[in-house]
């Protein structure tokens, strides 16, 4: 599954719930930005390989 950013190629990694907006799945590199927002909660994908 790719990211749901916008010009993004990566695969995602991080699911992130999003108070004021639907929640998507997005790489590590945008779940470290988006989850420093106050009120969004990251939450790894299993089965994921993180190496």
């Amino acid at each position: 599954m790719e990211c749901a950013e916008n010009d993004c190629e990566n695969e995602a990694a991080v699911r992130l719930h999003i108070p004021w907006a639907e929640n998507r799945v997005v790489c590590t590199s945008h779940a470290r930005v988006l989850a420093r927002q106050d009120g969004v909660v990251a939450e790894p994908l299993e089965g994921v390989d993180w190496e």
